[in-house]
């Protein structure tokens, strides 16, 4: 079986902009947030590995046909944390063969982000607390700290901090891939409005934008920030 390579993201991290250098690796079967998709919608379409699709409706179907995928060239999908994902610790046996991979970014202006995108978003869906329980489970099973990515430190100096990432998940690297054409992708329809910048891009680089509710302005959104920085400091920590 080849590498399966899970990118395990807060919304707002750049994670969609990873998984557009990673479809442009073109050595790798990509999926785009299966695990969301199941929980929001009860079912989510996987490539089969010929070009066609097949639909699984349960944490176990989709974990198995990573592996089946997995037979025939290295798979990588990347998810978001506004779930807990309670299968991931109900059955770590199932995934303790998975490399495990997390990005992270600066939670101040990400929660501005997330709130400009998601006025009602909730304490829990901001996902630094869900991150890190990931985190944990990830260091128990591998028996040290996973791979993390800085996505501030990603925007500076991409080539370095995707060469490094390649060397610890075991890929070559393809520097040609740290650039691509904007453009839309099927897979980003369902929650299209949040992939905006990402269908923009062309690289990693940093956009600075101005939102008029900040953690400095707001207090909603200062609790937010107070209770998951602690979770960011945990986990910047490891930032390869």
């Amino acid at each position: 079986m080849k590498q399966i390579i899970a990118l395990w993201a807060h919304q707002r991290a750049l994670s969609t902009a990873f998984l557009r250098m990673m479809i442009e690796r073109n050595d790798v079967t990509v999926i785009h947030e299966p695990l969301v998709t199941l929980l929001d919608t009860g079912e989510v379409p996987l490539p089969d590995g010929s070009g066609g699709q097949v639909v699984v409706r349960s944490e176990r179907a989709f974990f198995d046909h990573l592996r089946t995928l997995a037979a025939h060239r290295p798979v990588f999908f990347k998810d978001t944390v506004e779930h807990r994902y309670r299968y991931l610790f109900d059955h770590p046996e199932e995934v303790a063969d998975i490399e495990h991979t997390f990005i992270v970014r600066d939670p101040a202006p990400t929660i501005s982000s997330m709130y400009h995108m998601k006025p009602t978003i909730a304490l829990h869906e901001v996902g630094y607390e869900h991150l890190f329980e990931i985190f944990e489970l990830a260091t128990r099973l591998k028996g040290s700290a996973p791979v993390l990515v800085d996505a501030d430190r990603l925007v500076k100096t991409p080539q370095a901090v995707v060469q490094r990432y390649c060397e610890e998940v075991g890929l070559p690297l393809i520097a040609s891939a740290l650039q691509w054409q904007p453009g839309d992708r099927p897979e980003w329809s369902r929650t299209r409005q949040w992939h905006l910048d990402a269908m923009r891009s062309s690289g990693f680089a940093a956009t600075a934008k101005a939102y008029p509710d900040t953690v400095a302005n707001n207090p909603l959104l200062k609790g937010y920030f107070d209770h998951h920085y602690p979770f960011y400091q945990q986990l910047v920590q490891h930032a390869i």
